[in-house]
């Protein structure tokens, strides 16, 4: 076993996440056999084997689970030295991989990059863009540092950090701006366009206008940007966040609104692994998120 070593471990965490030798050895930058070698010579020095492999389909033996479960306890251990050295160092300096929602990274993200550039120079900003049950789970993997999220996550291992609140906004065709802003309890009877499954901010819309996952008029788009253009196009109606409203907006025709009170609003915040190293650094960067926010706002 002493031939054992950190390449092994980190080769067959990738495979066992991804299930698939082309696509794990992808994302480990080598070749395909070469991924094939370092794992048959894992099992080899285990003395038994840690997949199943079929012609279709890649399955982890028994062994195989619990190895792919210690590896990335392993992993992660040796991560947070790295993460342990940062920490020492004043002002915080290295790499930071930050994931950011869709909802707020074409939004927000150039602010943060800016602000944290000059605040932190030392600083190597990594973002990565994701839906937030993705974002979490790279934390949890110790492959992301910190995410900017919509609050709550409810995920006992992280700390939430909120940074600012903002209201939701309704988007209508342009030929409706005069008209009486709608109650909340109406909107389920209109043409309602929301993202796709897997965003939180669907989720808080749906939320808001009491209306299930089968609502019978509801519309589908992928970004932000599509259903603002769809609502130009006289298809329905949506909500965006206020963020959103100055570069969705203004190649639209269509009018904005707020809605009656109570408002519908979403609490955006950082989150990071409560045993992170690092978390002193990631509150302080949190702290220069608020302030920026609260500067932008004034």
């Amino acid at each position: 076993m002493n031939k054992l070593s950190m390449k092994h471990l980190r080769y067959f965490a990738a495979l066992a996440e991804r299930r698939h030798f082309g696509r794990a050895a992808e994302a480990c930058a080598i070749s395909q056999p070469a991924l094939s070698l370092q794992i048959k010579e894992l099992e080899d020095l285990l003395g038994a084997p840690l997949v199943e492999r079929g012609a279709r389909q890649l399955r982890l033996t028994r062994l195989g689970e619990a190895v792919a479960e210690r590896a990335g306890d392993i992993l992660r251990a040796v991560d947070e030295l790295g993460d342990l050295a940062r920490a020492s160092a004043r002002p915080m300096a290295g790499q930071l991989r930050i994931g950011v929602i869709p909802t707020v990274a074409p939004y927000l993200l150039p602010a943060v990059i800016k602000t944290l550039s000059a605040k932190l120079p030392g600083l190597d900003l990594r973002p990565r863009e994701a839906v937030t049950a993705r974002l979490v789970e790279e934390l949890l993997a110790g492959r992301l540092d910190a995410a900017i999220v919509a609050l709550p996550v409810s995920e006992p291992a992280l700390h939430e950090e909120p940074l600012f609140a903002e209201e939701f906004r309704l988007v209508r065709p342009l030929a409706e701006a005069d008209q009486p802003v709608p109650p909340p309890e109406m909107l389920p009877k209109m043409r309602l366009l929301l993202l796709e499954e897997g965003h939180c901010f669907r989720d808080q819309a749906l939320s808001f206008c009491r209306m299930g996952g089968g609502a019978r008029d509801l519309m589908e788009g992928s970004s932000l940007s599509t259903l603002v253009q769809m609502v130009g196009a006289g298809i329905g109606i949506t909500l965006i966040p206020d963020m959103a409203v100055r570069v969705e907006t203004r190649s639209a025709p269509v009018a904005v609104a707020r809605l009656p009170a109570p408002r519908p609003s979403r609490t955006i915040g950082v989150i990071w692994r409560r045993r992170n190293p690092l978390s002193e650094q990631l509150a302080q960067i949190a702290d220069l998120l608020r302030a920026m926010r609260l500067s932008e706002a004034a």
